[in-house]
C-alpha cells in the first residue's frame, strides 16, 4: 500500500441544486484530489473532520483511496470477489428464487471490472459461466461442478482487485457502467438498468454496514434512466378475433397443446399472469353449473369467478428451495396469503368446465399439468405458442410483434376491458395493479380500433365511407 503524509483538507463546499442542496468534502493526498458527497451537512461534517483528525495526528494516507490508513486497512484484506459471494449468502435465506437469480445477474455483470489483467485470464463467456456457480450459494459447492468452471474461479480468487478500489472514481463509474449496459455495450432496457443499479447500490450500502467501505462511491454519481417510456407497444395486443383464433390454435398442438388451451385462456379472458394462471387449482374457481337453453338448442354458460392466491413464477431449479424450476410464491405486490377475485366471463367458465371434463385435476386440484401428470417444462409452454403463432398469422404478420409472446395476451385482456368501458379502478383491481400503473402501462388500444376510430371521424365530416 503506497502512503503518503502530504494531505491538504479543503473547506466544506456547498452546492445548492435546483431539487436538493449537497455537501461535498474535498481534500488532497500527494496532490491528487479526492471528493466526497453528502446529502446531509453533518454527516459531511463529520467525515471532514476525522479526515483533519488523522492529518493532525501525523497519520499516513493512502494513496490509492484517499483515505487515512486506519479507515482504509479493514477494505484491504477484502477482495471484491470475496465480498460479492458474502453478500449473496446473506441475500439467499430471505430472497425469492428470482430475486436470488437477478442478484447474481447483476454481480456477473460488474464483477470483471474488479478482475487484474493477465495474460492467462481466461475468456468473458467462461467468468461469466463460472460467476454463476459462485454466486449461488446452494450450488458453489455442488461435486458436480466441471472442472473447467473450479479452475476459472480459482483464477478470479486470485486476480480480483481488493473492495477498496472501488473507492477511486474511475473504478465506481465503470462498475455502474457495467451493471447498466448490455454485453455488447449498448444501454441496457430501462427496468433492466434501474434493476441492476439499485442492487449495485445495496451491495455498496451492505458493504458500508459492515465497515468495509467509508462510503458508497456510487451513490454520488449522477446517471440518468434510459427514456423509453414503460408503455407497452401497442402493435402487441391482440384483438378478440386474434387472441381467439390464437386460443384455438394451441388446442391444436400436439401433444401438450389440449392440456394448455385453458390455460392461455385465462391469461386472455382474466388477464392472469402466467405465474398465476399455472397455479390455478380446483378450489380456486367457483363455476356455475351450464344450464339447457330450449330454444338455442345448447348449454348456456354463466359468469363465474376466480380466486387468485399464489403464483409460481419460473427461475430455474438451481435457485429455488425446493430444486423445482418454479418457486411457491405468493401474489406480486401482496402480502402472503392475500388474494383477489376476477370475473371469470361465460366463454372462460365454458372453456375451464371442459378442461376439468376431459383432463380432471391433479390431486391437490391443480388444473393445468404435463402429459405424464407433472409440470409442463417452460420450453413446452413456449414451443406450443409460437406453433400457434405460425399456424395462425400469415408470414408477414408472423414478423410483427403481435402476440409475440403468452405474457400479451394479458394484455390484450386488459386493453379489452377498458375499451369497452369498464371503470379504471375496476380493472386495475381485477389484473392486481394500481390505477396508475394501469394508465401509463396497460391502457392500449385494440389492433384494428384505429380503422373504426378513423370511420367514425369520416362520418362526423360528412363524408360516405369507402
Amino acid at each position: 500500500m503506497a502512503t503518503s503524509y502530504d494531505v491538504r483538507v479543503h473547506e466544506l463546499y456547498v452546492y445548492r441544486g435546483t431539487r436538493a442542496t449537497t455537501y461535498h468534502v474535498r481534500w488532497a493526498v500527494a496532490g491528487r484530489r479526492w471528493k466526497e458527497t453528502f446529502q446531509v451537512k453533518a454527516l459531511a461534517a463529520s467525515f471532514r473532520a476525522d479526515l483533519q483528525s488523522a492529518a493532525g495526528r501525523g497519520e499516513a494516507f493512502d494513496t490509492g483511496t484517499g483515505r487515512p490508513v486506519s479507515m482504509a486497512r479493514p477494505v484491504l484484506r477484502v477482495s471484491w470477489y470475496e465480498f460479492a459471494v458474502g453478500y449473496v449468502d446473506m441475500k439467499w435465506p430471505r430472497g425469492a428464487a428470482t430475486y436470488r437469480r437477478t442478484i447474481a445477474e447483476a454481480l456477473t455483470a460488474v464483477t470483471p471490472v474488479m478482475l487484474r489483467p493477465s495474460g492467462s485470464r481466461p475468456d468473458a463467456k467462461c467468468i461469466r459461466s463460472a460467476l454463476t456457480w459462485a454466486f449461488n450459494t446452494q450450488r458453489r459447492e455442488d461435486p458436480a461442478r466441471p472442472a473447467s468452471v473450479t479452475a476459472t474461479l480459482r483464477w478470479i480468487e486470485r486476480n480480483s482487485l481488493p473492495l477498496s478500489q472501488v473507492g477511486r472514481p474511475e473504478v465506481a463509474r465503470a462498475l455502474l457502467a457495467a451493471a447498466t449496459s448490455r454485453l455488447d455495450g449498448r444501454p441496457a432496457a430501462r427496468t433492466v438498468a434501474r434493476q441492476r443499479r439499485m442492487l449495485l447500490l445495496n451491495a455498496l450500502n451492505y458493504a458500508v454496514e459492515q465497515g468495509l467501505l467509508p462510503v458508497n462511491p456510487v451513490q454520488g454519481i449522477k446517471w440518468a434512466a434510459p427514456k423509453p417510456s414503460r408503455v407497452i407497444d401497442r402493435r402487441r395486443v391482440a384483438n378478440p378475433v386474434q387472441a381467439r383464433t390464437l386460443l384455438w390454435a394451441v388446442a391444436q398442438v400436439q401433444r401438450s397443446g389440449p392440456r394448455l388451451a385453458a390455460c392461455f385462456a385465462c391469461m386472455y379472458f382474466a388477464a392472469l399472469r402466467p405465474e398465476e394462471a399455472v397455479e390455478l387449482r380446483a378450489a380456486n374457481l367457483t363455476l356455475p353449473a351450464p344450464r339447457w337453453d330450449q330454444g338455442r338448442g345448447e348449454l348456456v354458460y354463466g359468469w363465474g369467478e376466480l380466486y387468485v392466491e399464489r403464483a409460481a413464477p419460473h427461475a430455474g431449479s438451481a435457485w429455488t428451495d425446493s430444486g423445482r424450476p418454479r418457486d411457491d410464491r405468493q401474489l406480486k405486490h401482496r402480502e402472503v396469503g392475500e388474494g383477489r377475485r376476477v370475473p371469470c366471463p361465460p366463454e372462460l367458465t365454458r372453456t375451464l368446465t371442459d378442461h376439468i371434463d376431459r383432463f380432471g385435476t391433479a390431486e391437490d386440484g391443480q388444473l393445468f399439468r404435463g402429459d405424464r401428470g407433472g409440470p409442463v417444462p417452460l420450453i413446452t409452454w413456449h414451443r406450443v405458442w409460437s406453433a400457434a403463432r405460425r399456424a395462425t398469422f400469415t408470414p408477414e404478420v408472423l414478423a410483427t410483434p403481435l402476440a409475440g409472446r403468452p405474457y400479451d395476451l394479458r394484455h390484450a385482456a386488459v386493453s379489452t376491458w377498458l375499451t369497452g368501458g369498464v371503470d379504471p379502478a375496476t380493472v386495475a383491481e381485477w389484473a392486481g395493479h394500481s390505477v396508475a400503473v394501469l394508465l401509463e402501462v396497460y391502457a392500449k388500444c385494440l389492433d384494428g380500433t384505429d380503422a373504426i376510430a378513423r370511420r367514425q371521424v369520416q362520418a362526423a365530416l360528412g363524408h360516405r365511407p369507402g
